[in-house]
């Protein structure tokens, strides 16, 4: 049978775009929904030795929309709350570009989320300054927005500095530390923020926004989220260190593809 170079050619991009076309449908129907839950211990800069084994709740990137549901969200509530944490924080993006129609529902699907020590809330890129602060308070979730909260914990005090995405000089995230303890914990939507953070010798920092890259290709990586620091996971600049998670929703595109969402829960250490 004669065979012509035409052919193969055809047959090969027909077998690329129905490989290209199966991924894509896995990361949709399949991976995106692939909830697990990340167990992470981390060491931590003047972490009290009173407080080791302290452990946080972090949810983020929501992103609440016609591709996230609110079964999606109740169900990263749950797996987070069957950890029973020491206190949570949510690190921003509860709905995408600021879309009104999901802020309540949103919320109201965090409601059940309870620790001892607090649930606590900073804002993401893709949350309004209004809106989505007054929703979240509204199920008694505290927003902070620039500014610092103490707990006292075993005896030892824990700071909390949240700073929304939109805050960035040094100056203005020294001014939302002013006062706090040597171990404070930096709530940062953006993981690009760990260079102030490290500057201000904050030692542990939260961030989210990433994604994990959201799609993460063979050697190519994650080619989405290259320009940050930390695309996921644990990370250290000098004595600061970092986790950034690949969140719960998506965005743009509704698919992950070797990046599945995830709740953590670090277990802080004292070094």
């Amino acid at each position: 049978m004669d065979i012509s170079r035409r052919t193969v050619l055809k047959s090969f991009l027909a077998a690329g775009v129905g490989g290209v076309t199966g991924v894509a449908a896995y990361g949709f129907v399949y991976e995106q929904r692939a909830l697990i839950c990340t167990r992470q211990a981390m060491t931590v800069s003047g972490w009290p030795a009173a407080l080791s084994g302290f452990r946080i709740g972090f949810m983020t990137d929501i992103h609440r929309s016609q591709w996230v549901s609110e079964i999606d969200v109740r169900h990263a509530v749950d797996r987070l709350m069957a950890e029973q944490p020491d206190l949570i924080v949510l690190g921003g993006d509860y709905v995408t570009f600021a879309d009104r129609r999901y802020i309540a529902a949103a919320a109201e699907a965090l409601a059940r989320l309870a620790a001892p020590h607090g649930v606590f809330a900073v804002l993401g890129n893709h949350d309004d300054d209004r809106e989505v602060p007054a929703a979240l308070s509204r199920q008694g979730i505290e927003v902070l927005r620039d500014a610092r909260t103490e707990r006292r914990v075993r005896n030892e005090r824990i700071d909390l500095i949240g700073i929304r995405y939109w805050t960035r000089r040094g100056t203005d995230i020294a001014a939302a530390a002013r006062g706090a303890s040597p171990h404070a914990i930096l709530l940062a939507h953006d993981p690009r923020r760990l260079r102030e953070a490290a500057a201000l010798k904050i030692p542990f920092v939260l961030s989210g926004h990433t994604h994990g890259g959201q799609v993460v290709l063979p050697v190519l990586g994650a080619v989405a989220a290259r320009k940050f620091p930390v695309v996921a996971g644990p990370a250290s600049l000098g004595a600061t260190r970092i986790f950034v998670s690949r969140g719960v929703g998506t965005v743009y595109v509704p698919v992950r593809i070797s990046c599945p969402p995830e709740v953590v829960v670090l277990a802080l250490q004292s070094a």
